[in-house]
């Protein structure tokens, strides 16, 4: 399957974004299709075997919309867009101008007759219909032209969207009142006296203005929830100082490789990701993982793209480069998450695909019910015309995208990455976190603080077994193994290390391998009872290192144990903070780990957790989430390594540690790309923010309907005698949606609580 993203123009209300996504859908190999009508991009999913990109595109041409292929994410990209919504925004302005002196001088010929006042400063030629036909005519040609042409091929597709509301709406205004001056004019030619009817240009040209006033507004609304993901983009450095044949040399961003060494000063932004292999410095990555604190980074540290360095100057080897970095990769999880949909949108999904037909279907009852009832064709149309225009379903389709589009955002400022808006939306309802231990509540990087052996105390003999258990755990990619040889090297163990052969990993229980064909074996007190070796020798030590928080490790050579290795794993500084933070959120922290029970508990104590799954082997994590789930409970895991990608996966919302291996990141929905457990709280507390957001906007969006359609269509008028001018229809509909986008930008002020 291949993931493509479009940028689609034409579209002017949810209406539009379904059609377009069903046209898609309808393409014979595409499996999956997001359209974010709030971002004016699809996110589609296809078999490239079946179909291509040019058959999608022909589908949304087909349904009377433009669709163009999205190419990589580049800073380039954000300047092309952003000139393209300024160019719209623009052409918006100039009908908006236009629109607004035309209204403004048809209102006021139409003063003295809707106040029943002698006016006599303004001039009697603005109350001819003769003129205010030639004033009308330009706005509902040119600057009306969008609503009509679109609602025209709308109606060839057999289907309706807003742009069909507005033209049945206003055409309906426009040409009620051609009629009454063609009919008077006719009259008057004969020598005949007319009926007096009214004219209702100033509706008409008043209703596209407004509307057109308020899409202006929500356009330059919309391109502020997507400054995240223009913020990351424009982070990225334009050159980079590259060493070429002994020089240091200036180079476009693009002309840098892999292999590359490249050249930093103080204040310079990092052009890319790679790794310090010269001098030392502090790096402020607070634009990328959300950490406020620059970081020291020396010989053999990762930097990042687009990072800021602070103090010194150093050098460092380019190890990804362009849509390989971090930033490129943030920057697409951002734009996949705001252009997916959460299963909220569904019920405004499911509204929009009948909306418009039933509203036609009750404009067309409201003529008929007031032509029949009083004889009144001014009723009838006045009545008819209002139903049409507050009934746009446009706020509808901006309600959820636009929260999930500033929430992902805002997600990322702190250095959260959320994959999904079904991420997003989940994440509110959590109640059980469950913590892998290694390197997630604690550092991940353990240390050797204890050490003995069975036959004899010598320091040669220390040496020479520990260089055996060095030589085996050289060959594992455990946290732990790294552990144990930085500590033979650190006791004065020969190296380089001997070869091993035959060597096996047990998972979770210990690594095996033949040196100097010597049978070495290192691991859990369960693996070496189900290896049938006796451990009585060192129990005490290993009951005590145990009791003091410490992982311990049996080193058995032939069959016999020789030694006893006690590891510590020090507690993240945030952790305690983290755990705290979330219980008082009411949510049941758990810790989830491959130790032995006992070290477990001192670990849990320590970090405040009650409640410990302990000695759980990797495979059976996921079995343990499942364990949850049956509770009832809504579970995530917060995880690093690649045994714990199952249990990710597992739970309802999988949280990777950035800082660890990409299949556990990849098996997740939400990154905390810092490491930083308090990350969890924050994420949960932007998920509520956004959702309670979201509600806002659909309450919004509903209740200009609920509200306005029955008014609109004279359900007071028998009783109160009140009718919903046409023209404040126009205006309530206007700004329905952007009261909507203004809500929701105000999601930007969100500050976490930890």
């Amino acid at each position: 399957m291949e993931t493509r993203h479009l940028r689609l123009q034409g579209m002017s209300c949810a209406a539009c974004a379904n059609t377009i996504e069903q046209s898609i859908q309808g393409v014979p190999g595409v499996s999956q299709c997001n359209v974010n009508f709030a971002a004016g991009q699809a996110r589609v999913q296809y078999d490239p075997q079946r179909t291509d990109l040019k058959l999608i595109q022909e589908a949304v041409s087909q349904a009377g919309y433009t669709a163009q292929a999205i190419q990589e994410v580049s800073a380039e990209q954000g300047d092309v867009e952003k000139a393209a919504r300024e160019a719209e925004q623009r052409e918006l302005m100039q009908k908006v101008i236009v629109g607004a002196v035309v209204s403004g001088l048809l209102i006021l010929g139409m003063l003295p007759s809707m106040t029943g006042l002698v006016l006599s400063w303004i001039p009697a030629w603005l109350h001819n219909s003769w003129v205010q036909l030639a004033l009308t005519t330009p706005v509902q040609v040119w600057c009306g032209q969008v609503f009509f042409v679109k609602g025209w091929k709308a109606f060839k597709h057999h289907a309706a969207d807003m742009n069909t509301l507005v033209a049945l709406g206003t055409g309906a205004a426009f040409l009620y009142s051609l009629a009454v001056t063609l009919y008077s004019g006719i009259l008057g030619l004969l020598g005949r006296p007319a009926d007096v009817y009214d004219v209702y240009y100033e509706s008409a040209a008043v209703i596209i203005t407004l509307i057109l006033l308020g899409r202006l507004l929500e356009n330059r609304a919309r391109g502020r929830t997507s400054e995240a993901i223009r913020q990351l983009m424009g982070l990225q450095a334009k050159t980079a100082r590259v060493i070429r044949a002994g020089e240091e040399i200036d180079a476009p961003l693009e002309d840098v490789m892999v292999g590359d060494v490249v050249v930093v000063r103080p204040g310079e932004k990092i052009p890319v990701d790679g790794d310090v292999v010269d001098g030392a410095s502090t790096v402020d990555e607070s634009m990328v993982t959300g950490e406020s604190m620059p970081v020291k980074k020396q010989v053999g540290d990762e930097v990042i793209g687009a990072t800021l360095n602070k103090t010194g100057s150093f050098k460092f080897r380019a190890s990804r480069i362009g849509k390989d970095t971090m930033l490129a990769q943030i920057v697409k999880l951002v734009q996949d998450a705001q252009g997916s949909k959460a299963p909220i949108q569904k019920l405004a999904d499911q509204v929009t695909g009948w909306f418009v037909p039933v509203v036609i279907a009750i404009a067309i009852a409201t003529f008929v019910i007031w032509f029949n009832i009083r004889g009144n064709l001014t009723l009838a149309m006045l009545t008819t015309v209002g139903v049409l225009i507050i009934a746009c379903p446009c706020a509808l389709g901006l309600a959820t995208p636009t929260s999930i589009m500033v929430g992902t955002g805002k997600g990322a400022e702190n250095g959260i990455l959320i994959k999904g808006a079904e991420s997003l939306e989940l994440a509110h309802k959590l109640q059980t976190i469950v913590l892998d231990k290694t390197g997630t509540l604690t550092e991940g990087k353990p240390t050797v603080n204890h050490y003995a052996t069975v036959r004899g105390t010598a320091h040669s003999n220390e040496i020479k077994l520990l260089r055996l258990a060095a030589a085996v755990e050289r060959k594992s990619e455990h946290p732990l193994a790294e552990a144990v040889v930085q500590y033979a090297q650190a006791q004065g163990a020969d190296f380089p290390l001997p070869e091993v052969e035959n060597f096996e990993a047990a998972a979770g229980m210990g690594v095996q391998g033949t040196v100097s064909d010597r049978r070495v074996q290192i691991g859990t007190q369960r693996w070496m009872d189900t290896l049938g070796i006796d451990t009585t020798a060192l129990q005490s030590q290993r009951e005590a290192w145990e009791a003091a928080a410490n992982s311990t490790a049996w080193i058995a050579v032939d069959g016999q144990i020789e030694g006893l290795l006690g590891i510590a794993d020090a507690l993240k500084p945030s952790s305690i903070e983290a755990v705290k933070a979330l219980q008082k959120m009411n949510l049941e922290v758990v810790m989830l780990t491959g130790d032995n029970r006992q070290t477990a508990d001192a670990i849990a104590r320590e970090a405040g957790i009650k409640r410990v799954f302990a000695e759980v082997r990797p495979a059976q994590k996921s079995a343990q989430l499942k364990y949850l789930q049956l509770e009832g409970k809504t579970v995530a895991m917060v995880g690093d390594g690649i045994n714990d990608s199952p249990a990710l996966a597992q739970a309802d919302v999988g949280i990777a540690i950035g800082t660890g291996t990409d299949v556990a990141i990849a098996a997740s929905d939400i990154t905390l790309i810092s490491g930083d457990l308090r990350g969890i709280v924050t994420a949960i507390q932007l998920s509520q923010a956004t959702m309670r957001n979201i509600r806002q906007n659909l309450f919004f969006a509903f209740i200009y309907n609920v509200a306005g359609i029955p008014i609109a269509a004279g359900i007071l008028y028998p009783f109160l005698g009140w009718l919903l001018n046409p023209m404040i229809a126009g205006a309530a509909m206007a700004f329905s949606s952007v009261s909507v986008v203004t809500n929701a930008l105000r999601l930007r002020d969100f500050r976490p609580r930890v």
